[in-house]
């Protein structure tokens, strides 16, 4: 059975005051070690997110409630999303790696080195309209075995964000001077790309411009965490900017501005849009699952234009 917990809404603007919906939390699923990257398949009504240090991927059923295991063995999957074929695109910490699960079951290494040397350790990764997957690399994977495995960095200590054309095979550094690049969300018409440095001091949002050819420009920082530090992000349909943050998930509108906060009563790591409407908030946090049915939804993104499988 769901178990319940009342929604707290945390109104630091007025601008935040009808961003609101259920009054209850629904806790999913609880009992992982450490829940990430959530990611909704609207074609199947399901959510799959990780559960890194157990080494496993989840899946929760919206037709029936019932919780089961993806993947095991899953390469210490972090962050995980959907591409416009419908397929799962992951990044795998432990293999350092970012791979595709097909419609048949098959998986599909989509990169793993730089420039003859290994990845990090992917973490966080969203696909554009074109095709194109763009995706962080840390290495929090790397540091211990606890979701990963040891190793070295082999990039003399750095960690860059790529973006991947899976139709070419072209892996290309689009920003390297983040300290831990983490989350990431493109706006809703895909022109500025937001990107998460977790470790600096404070914890920052970045904002980018994209240029068509896929180049980044500016780098601004968008906005500052408060407490603890950022992790994932999310992007709705207004252009508001949703944070994962140590006490909940924070709201930033378009202009940078703090308007509010859901608290909740575990450290959030992401979070994701998902249901026929886009208006259920997905939460991965601590040990557990979450789900909230909201009065906004998240970002509609342009229709395919291209790359890969088009």
């Amino acid at each position: 059975m769901v178990e319940t917990i009342p929604a707290q809404f945390h109104l630091l603007d007025e601008r935040f005051r009808y961003l609101d919906g259920d009054f209850v939390l629904e806790r999913l699923h609880t009992g992982a070690r450490k829940t990430e990257g959530p990611a909704y398949f609207p074609a199947g009504r399901y959510l799959v997110c990780s559960d890194i240090p157990n080494d496993r991927l989840l899946r929760w059923d919206e037709t029936t409630g019932a919780v089961g295991v993806f993947r095991h063995a899953s390469g210490y999957a972090n962050g995980n999303t959907v591409d416009r074929q419908g397929r799962l695109v992951t990044c795998e910490q432990g293999n350092r790696r970012v791979t595709r699960t097909e419609h048949d079951g098959t998986i599909t290494v989509l990169a793993d080195r730089y420039e003859g040397r290994r990845l990090n350790s992917p973490n966080d990764v969203v696909v554009r309209a074109d095709g194109t997957i763009w995706f962080t690399d840390p290495s929090y994977g790397i540091h211990s075995d606890y979701e990963g495995n040891r190793g070295d960095n082999e990039f003399d200590g750095a960690c860059y964000v790529f973006r991947l054309d899976p139709a070419t095979g072209d892996l290309r550094v689009v920003a390297d001077d983040f300290c831990r690049p983490n989350g990431l969300a493109f706006s809703g018409d895909e022109q500025q790309l937001y990107i998460v440095d977790t470790r600096q001091d404070p914890s920052h949002i970045r904002v980018f411009d994209v240029t068509d050819d896929g180049t980044l420009t500016g780098g601004k920082v968008f906005a500052e965490c408060d407490l603890g530090r950022f992790d994932g992000i999310r992007v709705d349909d207004a252009g508001r900017v949703w944070a994962a943050a140590w006490d909940g998930v924070h709201c930033f509108d378009p202009d940078g501005s703090l308007i509010g906060k859901l608290l909740l009563p575990e450290p959030v790591a992401n979070l994701t849009f998902g249901g026929p409407k886009r208006n259920h908030l997905f939460i991965t946090a601590g040990r557990s699952v979450y789900a909230l049915r909201v009065t906004f939804n998240g970002a509609r993104y342009p229709a395919p234009t291209g790359g890969e499988g088009r």
